[in-house]
C-alpha cells in the first residue's frame, strides 16, 4: 500500500512512490507507450580497491553493481530506485560514452504501474511477495572484493556479449573494411548490357539552325524546364549536321512543351533516354546509344569509410537488437527482432540522439502472420505519424519518424535519389539492424519505407530477401536500393537466437 507519492521527476511522467512491502520506487503518473526513454541516469564510479575498502561497508552496497570495465557503479537519479521484477516492463543499456544508463519501455505503461528492471536470476534479497529463497552466490564470488556484487553485474546484459572494441580509442579514426565488425555486400555492375539500361520518356526536339541553341537553352530556363531530373543527361545530341535538344521528360510535361515562335522548328516529339548516369565505361558506352549520357564513376556504388565511433555506435545497436530478442524470447516469441538505432551524427538533423526504436517478432502471442519484427516497427512509426499531428520530422514516444543522417552509408550503386524522396517516407536516412535476414515481404516493406541500410545478424538463405533466397534491392525495376551488411559470425553476437531455416524473418 501507497504511503508517499512525489511530484513528477522527469517530462515522461515518472514519479517516486513508497510502499510497505518494497519501500521506494519508480512509478508512472500516467500512459506511457512502449519504447520510450523514461530515464538517463548518470553513473558514479568507484574503483576496485576503494569500494572494497570502503563502499561494501555502506548502503551503497546495495545499489551499485559492476560496469563494463569492471569498475563499480552507483545509477545516479532515477536509475538506483527502479525494483526488481521476474517480469521487468523497463528494459536498459550502458552508455560508456556518456558513462550513463538509459532506461526505456519494453511495452505499454498503464497510469500507476510501478517501472521494473530486471536484476538477475541471483539475488541478494527475497522479492517482495514471494517466499523464494535468496540464491547464494557461487564460491569463487564469494570473497571477489566485490562484495559478491560481481554476480549482479554479470546480468546486465541477457547475453554474453564481447566489449565493443572500438569503445577506445580516437572516435575519428577511419576503421579500415576488413576490421569492421560486419562485411558489406557489393552488388554486381548495373546496366552492362543493352536490355537492362533503365531509360524514361522525354520530349526533345530537333534544332537545325546552330544559331537558334542558345536561344533555346535561354527560352528552358525561362520555362522552368531545367530541372535536376535530367541533369545526368547532356542536353544537346549532334548527329551528322542536326542538333537536337532535350526538353523534358513526360513526367515533368505530359503535354508537348511550345518552343518559342519564329524560330521555324520542327515539332517536339517523344524518345527514350537514360534515366540514371553511367557508373562504368561500358553502361556509358550502352546509354550513350539513347542520349548523351554523364559518366560519374566517383563513389557511385562505393561503400563510405567508417569511423571508430560509428563503428562502436553499430555494435551498441546490434547489442541491443539481440537483447531485445531474448527479451522477446521470453515472452514467448520466436527470438527475432528489428531496431532503428538513433543516427550516430544529429548535429543538423533536429533528432534527439537518445530516441531508438525497436520491436520484435510478436507471431506466436497475436497469432496474426503479418506481426513480423521488421513489419512491427514499421507499423507502430507508421502507425504513430498517422495519428500525430507533429510533422514527419518530429521525435516521438516510439522512435525516429524523420528524414535523419544515420551514420555512413552502405549505399549500392543505383539511380540517384528523387527530390521527394525523402522526409515523407519513414526510414529515409536512418538504419535498421535485424537479428535475422529479413523476408522478401519484409525487404519491400524496407524498400517502400526508403530505408537506408540493413545490418543483420543471421543469414536465411532459403526465406530472406536481402540476399538468401533472392536480393530485392537489386532486382531490375525496384524503384529504391539500400545498403546490406551481414554482422561477422565469429563476433559471438546471437549464437542462441536459432530459428528453423524455412521461416520467414
Amino acid at each position: 500500500m501507497a504511503s508517499a507519492t512525489a511530484p513528477h521527476l522527469n517530462n515522461t511522467g515518472c514519479m517516486i512512490r513508497r510502499t510497505n512491502d518494497k519501500g521506494r520506487g519508480v512509478y508512472a503518473s500516467r500512459s506511457i507507450p512502449a519504447q520510450t526513454l523514461i530515464e538517463i541516469s548518470p553513473v558514479l564510479f568507484f574503483s576496485k580497491e576503494e569500494y572494497a575498502k570502503h563502499g561494501k561497508f555502506t548502503v551503497l552496497d546495495d545499489y551499485t553493481f559492476k560496469w563494463a570495465d569492471g569498475r563499480m557503479a552507483l545509477a545516479l537519479g532515477l536509475g538506483s530506485l527502479f525494483n526488481h521484477s521476474e517480469r521487468p516492463n523497463v528494459s536498459y543499456a550502458l552508455d560508456t560514452y556518456t558513462e550513463s544508463i538509459k532506461y526505456t519501455t519494453v511495452r505499454d505503461i498503464a497510469p500507476d504501474e510501478e517501472l521494473c528492471i530486471f536484476y538477475g536470476h541471483n539475488l541478494w534479497f527475497r522479492p517482495a511477495g514471494t517466499s523464494e529463497k535468496v540464491a547464494a552466490l557461487p564460491e569463487s564470488d564469494a570473497e571477489d572484493g566485490w562484495g559478491g556484487f560481481s554476480a549482479v553485474g554479470e546480468c546486465a546484459d541477457p547475453s554474453p556479449f564481447q566489449q565493443s572494441p572500438f569503445e577506445k580509442g580516437d572516435p575519428d579514426e577511419v576503421i579500415p573494411e576488413e576490421e569492421l565488425p560486419f562485411t558489406r555486400y557489393k552488388p554486381p555492375p548495373e546496366e552492362e548490357d543493352l536490355d537492362s539500361i533503365r531509360t524514361v520518356e522525354a520530349w526533345v526536339v530537333d534544332v537545325p539552325n546552330p544559331r537558334h541553341i542558345t536561344k533555346m537553352l535561354k527560352w528552358l530556363r525561362q520555362a522552368g524546364l531545367e530541372t535536376p531530373d535530367l541533369g545526368h543527361l547532356k542536353r544537346i545530341r549532334k548527329i551528322d549536321d542536326t542538333a537536337t535538344l532535350l526538353l523534358a521528360t513526360l513526367v515533368q510535361s505530359p503535354t508537348s512543351p511550345s518552343p518559342p515562335s519564329g524560330l521555324d522548328l520542327p515539332p517536339p516529339y517523344v524518345t527514350l533516354v537514360p534515366s540514371a548516369p553511367a557508373l562504368t565505361p561500358i553502361s556509358l558506352k550502352l546509354k550513350s546509344t539513347f542520349w548523351p549520357t554523364l559518366f560519374t564513376p566517383s563513389r557511385k556504388g562505393e561503400a563510405e569509410e567508417w569511423t571508430r565511433g560509428q563503428a562502436h555506435w553499430a555494435w551498441q545497436a546490434m547489442k541491443t537488437t539481440v537483447i531485445a530478442a531474448h527479451d522477446a524470447r521470453s515472452r514467448g516469441e520466436m527470438p527475432i527482432a528489428a531496431h532503428v538505432a538513433a543516427p550516430y551524427e544529429t548535429g543538423t538533423t533536429g533528432v534527439s540522439p537518445d530516441r531508438s526504436f525497436t520491436g520484435w517478432d510478436t507471431r506466436q502471442s497475436s497469432a496474426h502472420p503479418l506481426r513480423h519484427a521488421v513489419i512491427n516497427v514499421v507499423r507502430k512509426m507508421a502507425d504513430y505519424q498517422a495519428s500525430s499531428s507533429t510533422p514527419a520530422r518530429a521525435e516521438t514516444p516510439f522512435g525516429l519518424i524523420s528524414s535523419a543522417s544515420s551514420g555512413p552509408a552502405m549505399t549500392m550503386s543505383g539511380d540517384a535519389e528523387e527530390p521527394r524522396n525523402g522526409a515523407n517516407y519513414l526510414l529515409t536516412s536512418l538504419t535498421m539492424f535485424t537479428t535475422h535476414e529479413p523476408c522478401i515481404m519484409c525487404s519491400m516493406a524496407l524498400i517502400h519505407s526508403r530505408v537506408k541500410e540493413i545490418v543483420y545478424l543471421r543469414k536465411m538463405p532459403r526465406t530472406g530477401g536481402c540476399g538468401g533466397a533472392t536480393c530485392l534491392p537489386t532486382l531490375k525495376g525496384v524503384n529504391h536500393r539500400f545498403g546490406i551488411a551481414h554482422w561477422k559470425e565469429d563476433l559471438n553476437f546471437g549464437e542462441d537466437l536459432h530459428v528453423d531455416d524455412t521461416l520467414d524473418a
